[in-house]
């Protein structure tokens, strides 16, 4: 069974969108496709384990795959996580590492969190993410789940890193639409603002390894901005520390 509607796919393309449940092999030959989609320091969070750790053994059917049946192989794909939310900001976990004590809450899922929309490097400028996002939310609706949330990574966030998230995510254009085009692709879809988080996944490790993954040197203590980050690194006696932000927004089903 395809999850997605083809009514949602551009007319005449190549593309069928399955899930990890349906086509298990597909998902385990897809790592190699999207290695290169984030910088190399988001891929070490301390926390973020107890998130995205077995998501395919738990959530198989909310693990997606664009595939291209002309190129044979996954051109993006969403993993997402159900939890349990009531709906109000209160209850709103702060940030992406948050979700992980949320798994372990007794009660039933009300909610999918999208957890990443990755598209290989070679098929950027397709359209595919705003389509992972339409798979995510036709996977919330056929596991009855109410809505969908987004932990956005804004993608041109990392230009100005010394903004506050929640000034960023308020920037428009002209036209009124959202600044960051990540978030807008979201936006264009129906998606709102809830809430932005400036404590939303954490990264601690040695100086040494943050110098390999920013391919930066950090000679003494202090605030740093660095490629690819979103907010500054602070260094002080040998460690790193670093805290990226994220802005929750919530698709209505």
């Amino acid at each position: 069974m395809v999850v997605v509607d083809v009514d949602f796919l551009p007319a005449g393309s190549n593309l069928e969108v399955w899930t990890a449940a349906e086509r298990p092999e597909l998902w385990d030959a897809s790592h190699d496709h999207f290695s290169e989609s984030w910088p190399e320091y988001n891929m070490h969070g301390n926390d973020t384990g107890q998130v995205f750790g077995g998501l395919v053994s738990k959530f198989p059917t909310f693990q997606i795959l664009v595939v291209d049946r002309v190129l044979d192989r996954a051109v993006a794909r969403g993993r997402t996580v159900p939890f349990r939310w009531d709906g109000t900001l209160e209850d709103l976990p702060p940030g992406l590492d948050a979700l992980g004590p949320r798994l372990k809450e007794a009660g039933a899922a009300t909610t999918l969190s999208a957890l990443a929309a990755e598209v290989s490097l070679d098929q950027q400028g397709r359209g595919l993410s705003r389509l992972v996002i339409q798979a995510m939310a036709q996977c919330a609706r056929v596991g009855e789940l109410r809505s969908l949330v987004a932990p956005v990574r804004p993608s041109w966030k990392d230009r100005y890193p010394l903004i506050a998230m929640e000034q960023y995510a308020q920037w428009r254009r002209e036209d009124g639409l959202t600044f960051d085009p990540w978030m807008r692709v979201h936006s264009r879809l129906g998606a709102v603002i809830l809430r932005a988080e400036d404590r939303s996944l954490r990264i601690e490790a040695p100086v040494a390894e943050w110098e390999v993954w920013t391919d930066m040197a950090f000679p003494q203590d202090g605030q740093y901005t660095f490629p690819g980050g979103l907010a500054p690194l602070s260094v002080k006696d040998g460690v790193g520390s670093y805290w990226e932000p994220n802005v929750w927004m919530q698709h209505t089903l």
